[in-house]
């Protein structure tokens, strides 16, 4: 709805999922609210399709976002291949589940075998290249999840996907231009340009793309049920690719992977409560910085002003802080998620903000003593919130050729210094994808989430301040500029933010950078709010102009 359209405040009727919202859109925006009883929320309209005629074909919000998941994997392989990993939370209509399908290393990995193969000079693995992939998880979270609570058989989940592979599909713009920045350092990696550089570039905008070795690789993962990727021919494809490539992955490391059911940890924020995955991923500093928010009246700032914006990233800035040194894997980590989020210790922290200066903040011591998210919802009441990424673009750079598997870089989030991220054989390294549920009175209210490594649990709190202290409806939220905390004083901000706003966080020691490329710094979302009971009221969906989503339902 564009700015200066009449307001409309709507009341949604049930009690549990009560809110003000106001649906006059302040923002320059091309997207407007979506009100069904079904929908699917994605970064790209074929895939946000692809879920939509699973759930017309009889299937729940778990098909259908299992089904755009593998679409994504064709139509936006800047972002997620079928070498990505996964998380997911979802409501199956009565409680709460979590998934952790982050990839672990291969046996092979130690800090000596990096450094005997790189030299002492780096303390991380490489960026790019074989040594960066861990194994994959993404594929094992679609089996797992339709296992356990889809009801189409899984092979129909991959269709959509496999004739978009074989039939091909017209490039948009925001892939276009994101797929092109990446050739130049990309071009020479293993299968990189046989897959993604037909006629010797990139692309261009309007031009059909095609990617049958991927359809060959949807279809085996189909009839098999992941069983070729985590044991069979593909995996035994990849062990062979890597091997020729330089790097460690075996068909038993395939073989031993599995994903892992969590319980989602969460903090209650304005009367609603923020689930996320828990450790190894980023989600905590969400909460961290929402539990810090808490102790500030932030709706009685201006919502686009410079004293709420300063606040909510010197809340985030200690967040991070915090999450930078004690989040790993949590067999490894020296902290609890309890003592992270004790509210005593987030009280302490909060009285560190100077609300006329801006800090860098050290961690504290809370001991006492570049990815594709989806969203789905039906008129069952079961909600998914799923995120899934390549991590750098196009990850790793390598592509399996026979099976089109595009495999991410997560390795190279590992350290190789001593701490709680030291690479070891099967450990999982620090992850930055984290999808995000909010509940209230222990009933479902939102599936949602931000894309882009550090900005989405930045973007998490954003959105949710804009929508439970400022009322603005999903859309809005997800159209408002945002900022994002880069290290030490350097912020990002976006240039549509008010100029005056940014001058004043610059006069409080903020130092900015404005930025036009809003794809690269400052994510995108997707947004699912239950309205009332799914059968009668349905949801409200938003989907960011960021990228080239959208959100499609009935």
């Amino acid at each position: 709805m564009a700015s200066g359209a009449p307001a409309l405040i709507h009341f949604f009727k049930s009690k549990s999922y009560a809110m003000n919202f106001n649906f006059n859109n302040p923002y320059p925006s091309t997207r407007i609210p979506l009100f069904a009883r079904n929908v699917v929320s994605t970064s790209h309209p074929l895939a946000a399709q692809a879920g939509l005629r699973m759930m017309l074909k009889g299937g729940n919000a778990v098909d259908a976002a299992i089904a755009a998941a593998a679409a994504l994997t064709i139509v936006e392989p800047v972002s997620n291949g079928l070498g990505s990993d996964a998380f997911c939370i979802l409501w199956d209509g009565k409680e709460m589940h979590g998934l952790n399908a982050s990839g672990r290393a291969p046996e092979a990995w130690t800090p000596d075998y990096f450094k005997r193969k790189y030299g002492g000079d780096s303390n991380t693995p490489p960026k790019r290249g074989m040594d960066s992939v861990t194994v994959p998880g993404a594929v094992a979270s679609w089996v797992s999840l339709s296992e356990r609570f889809g009801k189409l058989p899984f092979a129909d989940l991959m269709e959509p996907a496999i004739e978009i592979a074989e039939r091909g599909y017209l490039l948009p713009p925001v892939v276009q231009q994101k797929w092109a920045a990446a050739t130049s350092e990309l071009q020479g990696l293993p299968g990189f340009a046989q897959s993604f550089l037909p006629w010797g570039r990139a692309p261009q905008v309007g031009e059909l793309f095609q990617f049958k070795a991927a359809a060959k690789g949807l279809r085996a993962i189909g009839e098999s049920k992941g069983q070729a990727y985590y044991g069979g021919e593909i995996a035994h494809a990849l062990e062979k690719f890597s091997k020729q490539n330089g790097g460690s992955l075996t068909a038993k490391d395939f073989a031993n992977y599995k994903p892992e059911w969590v319980k989602p940890i969460g903090k209650d924020y304005r009367g609603y409560t923020l689930h996320e995955i828990p450790p190894n991923g980023q989600g905590i500093a969400a909460l961290i910085a929402l539990g810090i928010l808490d102790k500030f009246d932030v709706g009685s700032l201006p919502v686009d002003g410079v004293d709420s914006q300063h606040l909510q990233i010197e809340a985030m800035k200690l967040a991070f802080a915090d999450v930078y040194k004690y989040v790993a894997e949590p067999s490894s980590m020296d902290v609890t998620v309890e003592q992270m989020l004790d509210d005593a210790y987030l009280a302490s922290r909060a009285k560190l903000i100077d609300m006329k200066k801006a800090q860098d903040f050290g961690a504290g011591n809370p001991v006492k003593g570049g990815t594709i998210y989806l969203t789905a919802a039906d008129e069952n009441g079961m909600m998914v919130s799923f995120i899934q990424s390549n991590y750098m673009g196009f990850g790793s750079g390598c592509v399996e050729p026979e099976f089109g598997v595009s495999l991410q870089n997560r390795g190279h989030g590992f350290s190789l210094d001593a701490g709680v991220n030291q690479v070891a054989p099967g450990k999982r390294p620090f992850h930055t994808i984290i999808p995000a549920f909010l509940t209230k009175d222990g009933q479902p209210v939102m599936s949602y989430g931000v894309m882009g490594a550090n900005m989405q649990p930045q973007g998490h709190m954003q959105t949710l301040v804009r929508m439970l202290d400022y009322g603005q409806n999903p859309q809005a939220a997800c159209d408002a500029p945002r900022w994002r905390y880069n290290a030490g004083l350097e912020i990002n901000v976006e240039s549509a933010m008010d100029v005056g706003t940014v001058q004043a966080l610059s006069d409080r020691g903020h130092r900015t950078e404005v930025i036009n490329d809003s794809y690269q710094d400052f994510g995108a979302g997707q947004f699912i709010w239950r309205a009332g009971d799914p059968k009668v009221e349905g949801y409200v969906a938003a989907s960011d102009a960021r990228r080239d989503g959208q959100a499609v339902g009935f």
